[in-house]
C-alpha cells in the first residue's frame, strides 16, 4: 500500500510505502474497551473530619439527678455543643449530625468509589493503538465520525505531509492546512469553541469545542499552535486518536510515519524472536 506525501501547497511531493499497521482490521471492541480503560474521574469528597471539629460529646444523658443531663429540658437526645452555662444551666446547640448547622455531610461522594480499577495488557493497548492509528486511513471511519462530511468523498488517505510544515509560523500554517485538507476538511479540521446552553455554564463548563485536527509530528518536531491538537509519535495514544470513536482527521508528518514503523514493528520483531527463542 502505497500513499502521497503533500508539500505545504498541498501538492504530491513524492509517493511511500505504507507501514502495514495502516491496513490492518480496525478491533472497534478492542479500541472501546482501552477507552473504558483509560477513563480517569478526579476524586472529590468533603474533608474526612468535616463537621466533626467541636467540642460535642456523643449523645445527651437522660437521667435523673445526674448533673449536665438533658432530663425535663425538652431536649432531643442529639450530640451537642456547650456554648456557654451558668452553674448546671446550659446554653447547648445540636451539632455533627446531618440535619443541624455545621453538621457532617449524611452520605457524601465516597473517593474509592472514584478510583478506576480496570486494568489491560501490553498487547491489547498496541492492538488498540494499531487500529486506531488503521482508522484515520480509513474512508468509511472518518465520514462517519464527522457529521459535516456525510455523502461526501475524502481521498488521499492517511494525509501525510512533508516535515517543512512544522517550521511555519500560525498564519503560514493555516493557510497551508487548508491548501492540504481542502474545503470540506478545513472546516472539521479548526478547534470550534462556543458558550454551551443550559445550566451547565452555571456548573463549571460554560465552554464546549469540537476536536478538530490532530497533528502527529515527529519526537523532536515542535510547533506551538492552539487552533487544533499537536502530539508527538511517541506520546501519541488511543485516547487522541480515537476519544468520540475511530477514525479521527489526522495529519502525519513524514518523520512521524517513520517514527511510528519503528516503534510498532521493531517492537513485534522482537517478540516474535522471543517466541521462537523459547520454542528452540
Amino acid at each position: 500500500m502505497k500513499a502521497n506525501i503533500l508539500d505545504i501547497n498541498g501538492k504530491k511531493a513524492k509517493e511511500i510505502a505504507l507501514p502495514k499497521f495502516f491496513s490492518q482490521e480496525i478491533r472497534k471492541d478492542i479500541i472501546s474497551r482501552i477507552l473504558e480503560i483509560k477513563k480517569n474521574k478526579q476524586p472529590y469528597s468533603p474533608s474526612p473530619v468535616g463537621g466533626k471539629q467541636h467540642s460535642a460529646s456523643g449523645k445527651m444523658v437522660h437521667r435523673r439527678h445526674v448533673w449536665k443531663s438533658g432530663y425535663g429540658r425538652g431536649a432531643s437526645r442529639v450530640p451537642r455543643k456547650m456554648m456557654s452555662r451558668r452553674g448546671s444551666q446550659f446554653n447547648w446547640v445540636a451539632a455533627e449530625i446531618p440535619s443541624v448547622r455545621g453538621g457532617r455531610r449524611a452520605h457524601p461522594p465516597k473517593i474509592l468509589s472514584m478510583f478506576n480499577t480496570l486494568k489491560s495488557n501490553k498487547k491489547e493497548l498496541k492492538l488498540a493503538l494499531i487500529s486506531a492509528i488503521s482508522a484515520t486511513a480509513n474512508e468509511k471511519n472518518l465520514t462517519e465520525r464527522y457529521e459535516r462530511l456525510n455523502n461526501k468523498k475524502v481521498g488521499n488517505l492517511p494525509l501525510i505531509v512533508e516535515s517543512k510544515i512544522v517550521s511555519l509560523k500560525t498564519k503560514d500554517l493555516i493557510q497551508s492546512l487548508e491548501k492540504i485538507l481542502g474545503k470540506d476538511l478545513f472546516e472539521v479540521a479548526i478547534q470550534k469553541k462556543s458558550i454551551r446552553s443550559g445550566k451547565g455554564k452555571l456548573r463549571g463548563r460554560k465552554y464546549k469545542s469540537t476536536a478538530g485536527l490532530l497533528l502527529v509530528t515527529g519526537e523532536k518536531e515542535k510547533l506551538k499552535v492552539t487552533a487544533f491538537e499537536v502530539k508527538t509519535s511517541k506520546n501519541l495514544s488511543v485516547i487522541d486518536l480515537a476519544k468520540g470513536g475511530p477514525g479521527r482527521l489526522t495529519l502525519y508528518t513524514e518523520q512521524a510515519i517513520r517514527e511510528l514503523e519503528d516503534k510498532l514493528t521493531s517492537s513485534s520483531k522482537s517478540q516474535t524472536k522471543e517466541v521462537e527463542e523459547k520454542l528452540k
